[in-house]
């Protein structure tokens, strides 16, 4: 007799657990092929890889993303699973095709992303930058606006303008991130300053010095950092309408310049308002559709509204396009433009979503039935599932 034997009954349960169990391990196991994509040209993402995922390789991150682009949030999780993977997502493609059949030879098209906090706005710029970037046109990309309007790291009177405030090392950082994602480019384009600019007496950017050498100056001497910001988006401009050049604009929270108000205050203790900053001017300038050959793509942020005021109601991200604009300067500027939803994951996004973390150990509880709580919880929306997965 064997004493150690499973009664029956015993014997048929475990057996259903074990194939439970196995069953369950089976669905739950990535594959790579449903969630990834090989395509690493960000020109032939299209509907087919969408809710895909793609790696971009390390130095390149570096070099556009070195100086900010990437939600900090997110920036952490890259450090965490040891790669910068991005969704393939409609918004993004959607504008990639209008760019492809655009006229360059008409005004600049001016695109606007709009959608609920969380959604994957920024990360949609991130995905056009890096599309941008590999299609060497020269970025000019503001990564987060408001941080020059309740977080600039010093200010000091304008020289040039009257009433004006400049951020020196705000405008240098800035100037440094252009480089950084540009350099390389201009020194092969060639192009260089069309007059004098005169800094001080001894100090001058001559004409037909090159175009770097305005951002070098920016850098080094960060008291002219605004100025030579001003100076290098005209010259741009110049630059792309008469074909030697070709330029992308991508401003992620491009409302916070049209606020009533900053956090910013000047001596007297009184509120700063936008329009006195002197960078603020240079990407308005830039945004307009005065020029050619070129793109711009900017985002449209309600976390923006803590600047906006409480006695106004908030606009919804579910209405138009019109109504998101909540201010009618900001509207009035970027009109006419073409408006771009980001909503939250549809269902094969989510799934690939929920794959990417099984496979990056982001998730580690695999109890029958959790990805469907975490849909429930996280109503889909990127952000708040991303938050919802760091903790099991």
């Amino acid at each position: 007799m064997i004493r150690n034997a499973l009664p029956p009954a015993r014997l048929f349960y475990s057996t259903i657990t074990a194939n439970t169990t196995a069953t369950l391990a089976s669905k739950l196991q990535p594959k790579v092929d449903e969630f990834r994509t090989t395509e690493q040209s960000v020109a032939n993402h299209s509907r087919t890889t969408i809710g895909r995922y793609y790696t971009i390789p390390t130095d390149v991150r570096k070099k556009i993303f070195g100086h900010g682009g990437l939600p900090k949030s997110f920036e952490r999780q890259t450090k965490t699973f040891n790669e910068c993977s991005l969704m393939v997502r409609q918004p993004a493609v959607e504008i990639i095709e209008y760019i492809k059949r655009s006229d360059f030879s008409r005004p600049v098209n001016r695109f606007v992303l709009y959608g609920e906090d969380g959604a994957g706005k920024s990360l949609a710029l991130a995905h056009l930058l890096h599309y941008g970037f590999q299609q060497r046109y020269v970025l000019v990309h503001v990564p987060w606006v408001p941080n020059w309007m309740k977080r600039a790291k010093e200010i000091a009177n304008s020289t040039t303008k009257e009433g004006s405030i400049d951020l020196p090392l705000d405008g240098a950082a800035w100037l440094l991130h252009f480089k950084t994602q540009n350099g390389a480019l201009l020194k092969e384009l060639g192009l260089t300053v069309s007059r004098d600019y005169v800094w001080t007496k001894r100090e001058i950017t001559p004409t037909g010095a090159p175009l770097l050498d305005l951002v070098e100056h920016g850098i080094n001497r960060a008291k002219f950092s605004c100025d030579a910001i001003a100076a290098l988006l005209h010259e741009l401009k110049q630059h792309s309408s008469a074909g030697r050049a070709r330029t992308m604009v991508l401003i992620d929270g491009f409302n916070a310049f049209f606020q009533p108000h900053t956090r910013l205050l000047t001596e007297n203790k009184a509120r700063v308002k936008p329009a006195q900053i002197t960078l603020t001017d240079p990407f308005l300038g830039i945004t307009r559709n005065d020029w050619c050959n070129g793109v711009c793509v900017v985002t449209i942020d309600q976390m923006v509204g803590e600047f906006r005021d409480a006695s106004k109601p908030q606009p919804k991200a579910a209405l138009p396009p019109v109504s998101v604009i909540d201010s009618r300067p900001c509207f009035e500027h970027l009109d006419p433009f073409v408006p771009v939803q980001v909503v939250g994951y549809d269902e094969t996004e989510y799934y690939s979503c929920i794959q990417y973390y099984l496979d990056r150990k982001w998730i580690q509880t695999t109890e029958a039935g959790f990805d469907d709580e975490l849909k429930m919880l996280s109503c889909q929306n990127p952000y708040q599932l991303m938050q919802l997965c760091a903790s099991l």
